[in-house]
């Protein structure tokens, strides 16, 4: 192989590295967010049966108890602070 022909297929060996280190970041979703969480975050999310769940997310400060179908999103109801793990044990005692 010729000089010009190895610079080549390194060039190429490169552009395809990058290219897959960018798509593994995008896949992760920590691409462009510093922190790793942005202002919308989803708790925790329990399915209720066909294509029906339950999810529970922060938005800008607030907790929300969505409920979901496959064509519909409602409120269900605006939840207070998360429970801290002194607040549970202080509660027991």
């Amino acid at each position: 192989m010729t000089g010009i022909g190895l610079q080549s297929l390194l060039a190429v060996v490169i552009v395809l590295g990058l290219v897959a280190a960018l798509a593994w970041l995008l896949r992760r979703g920590t691409f462009g967010r510093p922190g790793g969480r942005g202002p919308i975050a989803i708790e925790t999310a329990v399915p209720m049966g066909e294509r029906r769940s339950l999810v529970i997310v922060s938005v800008e400060g607030r907790r929300l108890l969505l409920g979901m179908t496959q064509s519909h999103v409602s409120l269900v109801a605006e939840l207070g602070a998360a429970p801290t793990f002194e607040r549970e044990v202080s509660a027991r005692v």
